[in-house]
C-alpha cells in the first residue's frame, strides 16, 4: 500500500466529515444563542436568527470552521494510518502511537465542542473562542461539570437503537418480501438487508441527534455565560433549569 496517498485519501474523507458537522455546530450555536439573548428574533421555523447564523457560517466563520476541522482531521488520518499499518505489523512502537493520538484526538474534539458555540454566537476566530469559553468555565468553577457531560452518549445510544429497529424493518422486509419482488433470496442476502437498514437508521438519526447535542451544549455555555438573560427573556424555563442544576450540582450557582 502507497502510505502517503492513503494518508490523503482518509485526510479527505475526515476534512469534509468534519466540516459538514461542525458547520452544523456553528448555524445550531448561532441559532440557541439569538433565542437565548434576543428572543424576537428566533420566534419561527423561518426566522431571521436561522437565517443569519447560516449565513454566517458559511461566510465569515467558515474558514474557522475548516481551520479547526483541519486539524482533527490530521490526527483522524494519521491514526488510520497508525491502525492500517498495526494491521500488517502490531509492533509496541505502533500501538504507542495509536494509543499518543487516540489522548489527541480526544482532546482537539473536546475542545472543538465548546469552541464552536463561541464561534456560532460571536463569530470569534478559533483560538479565541476556545480560549473565552475554556476560561468561562474556568472562572465559574465548572471545569469538572462540563467533563461529565453525558448528552452525547445518551443521544448515542438513541441512534443506536433506532439503527437497530431500522435493522429490523430491513430484515423483515427482505425475509417476507412482496411477492415478486426479491426471488430466491439466500439466507445471506436477508442479513444484508437488516445491515443496511441499520447504516440507514444509525447515519439519519445520528444527525438528527446532532442537532440536539449542539443545542445542549449552547444552552450550558449561555448559561454559564448569561444566566441573567435566560431569566429576563424566559422566565419559566429558567427556574426549572435552575432547579434542575441545583438539583445535579448543588452550590454550582
Amino acid at each position: 500500500m502507497n502510505w502517503g496517498y492513503f494518508f490523503l485519501l482518509m485526510l479527505s474523507f475526515y476534512f469534509t466529515t468534519q466540516v459538514l458537522q461542525n458547520s452544523v455546530h456553528v448555524t445550531v450555536a448561532g441559532t440557541v444563542g439569538t433565542w437565548w439573548y434576543s428572543p424576537e428574533d428566533a420566534n419561527s421555523c423561518c426566522s431571521s436568527a436561522i437565517i443569519g447564523s447560516t449565513i454566517r457560517t458559511l461566510t465569515t466563520s467558515f474558514g474557522t470552521i475548516c481551520f479547526g476541522s483541519l486539524i482533527v482531521a490530521l490526527v483522524q488520518a494519521t491514526r488510520a494510518v497508525v491502525q492500517a499499518m498495526r494491521s500488517e505489523d502490531n509492533s509496541i512502537l505502533l500501538c504507542i502511537a495509536d494509543c499518543i493520538l487516540s489522548c489527541i484526538q480526544g482532546l482537539v474534539e473536546y475542545f472543538n465542542k465548546w469552541a464552536y458555540v463561541y464561534v456560532g454566537i460571536y463569530g470569534y476566530h478559533y483560538l479565541k473562542a476556545g480560549k473565552a469559553v475554556m476560561e468561562l468555565f474556568h472562572n465559574r468553577g465548572w471545569d469538572a461539570i462540563i467533563a461529565d457531560d453525558l448528552v452525547s452518549n445518551a443521544l448515542f445510544m438513541i441512534s443506536l437503537v433506532v439503527g437497530l429497529v431500522s435493522g429490523g424493518i430491513g430484515y423483515g422486509f427482505t425475509s417476507n418480501p412482496p411477492a415478486g419482488w426479491f426471488p430466491q433470496l439466500s439466507y445471506n442476502d436477508v442479513w444484508v438487508g437488516f445491515f443496511l437498514g441499520f447504516i440507514v437508521g444509525l447515519v439519519l438519526c445520528s444527525i438528527l441527534m446532532s442537532v440536539i447535542g449542539s443545542a445542549v451544549n449552547t444552552v450550558i455555555v449561555c448559561f454559564a455565560e448569561g444566566p441573567a438573560e435566560f431569566q429576563r427573556n424566559h422566565p419559566r424555563l429558567s427556574e426549572k433549569m435552575r432547579a434542575a442544576w441545583l438539583q445535579a450540582y448543588p452550590g454550582c450557582l
